[in-house]
């Protein structure tokens, strides 16, 4: 062994970053090893061409958790946002586009939709308000019958039960409903709920006629951006800046991080992780094992099974965790024209779901391994708020790309240049000119996700978002309070509760429950 600290977090992923800078706040003796030669893991900033800067994989700061913001202290470590509360455009065939800001519906939709948006929105955000505390909570064991657990049991019972007799009869329907049957029990204007319909799926692989994606929704609003529930913001110097705040918070309590140092495996002696062992060879001990990266990989790849039960090892085996969004990140000589759009909307989120069903239509290719040959996307252009990422007068267009599977049948390599074709010539019906724009162009399949970001099958939460993949069953159950069946290796990433997204709150839970295990032992 080279060297010796109290704990060493595998990934400097943000999850892995806020858990080192808490437990370095803490007092403990924290090194963070990355693989890659940045920290950030997928939240990162990087160039496509000279002087055109993009957020390579995530690309929208909406759920980062206040506690992580205000504990970690990350506006004095660099953190500043170009955006808040950016609108959403829903952009219509026709060129009748539907912009949603807050509770607020314009645009393409009726006199009563517009009303039932603004009702609609405020219920949800209500309902998602309730979900908020359980986010930065280690989730209750099931069948425990320790006080702790109990009491975790009482309190979601009571976020419930406080909602009030009519709320709470709503809220427990609506959390088991598809969202689609969710919309159109609520809506007529077709774009208002393709728009939603796209916010529930987006990242997973699901369709809106999906059980429990209404659920998913909520999950997605119960996020703050910038102190505004529900609100979608950007950071100035893309999602890299945020990740290199957390960096800087992390190294001002005194955590060490070495970047460019992949991790072989976990090392065990007498049935308890002990370190880790780098490529290089190199051996670095520990008192505990924090893993930022996902559930399968930890488990199965830097672990081992031989060290775990073998009922265990099947259920991480069988977790759901097979990608089906691209990234699409565009280096354009100029600014993009969108048909019935002028400038001033470009700086809002674009969305192409023109109706629920057309989501639906876009999903059922991937349930057969193919790629959807109408996708939906979502679309920003960063450099409109932040002239640092692109040169004078150019611009940055990134674009998500919901459904491109993991597994696709043909094999990226065959299938990657018509899909590409695909995805622009779906642009090009709402930017028609937008092809001769292009300098630079980068397509980011779940295959090159898993690859370049060492996230297993593609998936950036490390986990489908399911009611059986969810609180006390993430990843599963044995190691939902982040403690692995092996003594001294945790969980800190997306895989654990409560999930994906640039939040955190994995991170900073699974920091929590070291300190706590530690001060009982």
């Amino acid at each position: 062994m080279t060297d010796s600290y109290d704990s060493i977090v595998v990934g400097a992923g943000h999850n892995g970053l806020v858990c080192a800078a808490t437990l370095a706040k803490a007092g403990r003796k924290v090194l963070v090893v990355e693989a890659s030669d940045q920290v950030g893991g997928a939240a990162v900033t990087r160039e496509i061409a000279p002087g055109y800067k993009v957020s390579a994989c995530a690309h929208i700061l909406h759920l980062l958790h206040p506690k992580v913001i205000k504990d970690l202290k990350l506006k004095s470590h660099g953190l500043k946002l170009s955006s808040k509360n950016l609108p959403t455009v829903a952009l219509g065939t026709d060129g009748e586009h539907l912009t949603l800001t807050g509770n607020k519906a314009s645009g393409a939709i009726s006199a009563a939709d517009r009303a039932a948006y603004s009702s609609w929105r405020k219920q949800m955000l209500k309902f998602a308000k309730h979900l908020q505390p359980m986010l930065a909570t280690v989730p209750p064991r099931l069948g425990s019958g320790d006080r702790g657990d109990l009491r975790k049991l009482a309190k979601l019972g009571w976020a419930v039960r406080s909602l009030g007799r009519n709320d709470m009869r709503e809220f427990l329907r609506v959390g088991g409903m598809n969202v689609a049957d969710l919309l159109e029990d609520t809506f007529e204007s077709d774009l208002v709920r393709g728009a939603i319909a796209f916010d529930a799926v987006l990242g997973t692989h699901l369709g809106p006629r999906s059980p429990g994606t209404a659920l998913t929704l909520l999950y997605r609003l119960a996020g703050k951006g910038g102190g505004t529930a529900g609100a979608l913001t950007l950071p100035e110097g893309g999602m890299g800046a945020v990740t290199e705040a957390l960096a800087n918070a992390a190294r001002a309590h005194g955590a060490e991080i070495r970047t460019g140092r992949p991790v072989r495996r976990v090392l065990v002696e007498n049935d308890r992780a002990v370190g880790v062992e780098l490529e290089d060879g190199a051996k670095i001990a520990s008192q505990n094992v924090i893993s930022n990266a996902d559930p399968r990989r930890t488990f199965l790849d830097l672990l081992g099974p031989e060290h775990l039960d073998t009922g265990f090892v099947t259920q991480v085996r069988n977790i759901r965790m097979r990608g089906d969004a691209a990234k699409v990140n565009l280096a354009l000589d100029g600014l993009p024209e969108f048909t019935g759009l002028d400038a001033s909307d470009l700086k809002g989120r674009l969305v192409i779901a023109p109706d629920v069903n057309y989501v639906e239509r876009a999903f059922n290719p991937a349930k057969y391994g193919k790629f959807s040959p109408e996708p939906v996307m979502e679309i920003t252009i960063p450099s409109l708020h932040d002239a640092s990422l692109a040169p004078e007068g150019k611009q940055v267009l990134s674009v998500v790309v919901q459904y491109a599977p993991y597994g696709l049948k043909e094999g990226w390599e065959n299938g990657r240049e018509a899909f590409a074709k695909i995805v622009l010539g779906v642009l090009e019906r709402y930017a028609p000119k937008l092809g001769s724009r292009i300098v630079a162009s980068e397509l980011l399949t779940p295959f090159d996700i898993e690859r370049q970001f060492r996230m297993t099958g593609g998936h950036w939460h490390h986990g489908e978002l399911a009611f059986d993949q969810m609180l006390m069953l993430r990843p599963v159950p044995g190691a939902a309070q982040y403690a692995a069946p092996l003594d001294g290796l945790y969980l800190c990433g997306a895989g654990s509760h409560p999930g994906g997204g640039v939040m955190g709150a994995a991170g900073l839970n699974a920091a929590n429950q070291v300190i706590q295990r530690e001060a009982a032992a």
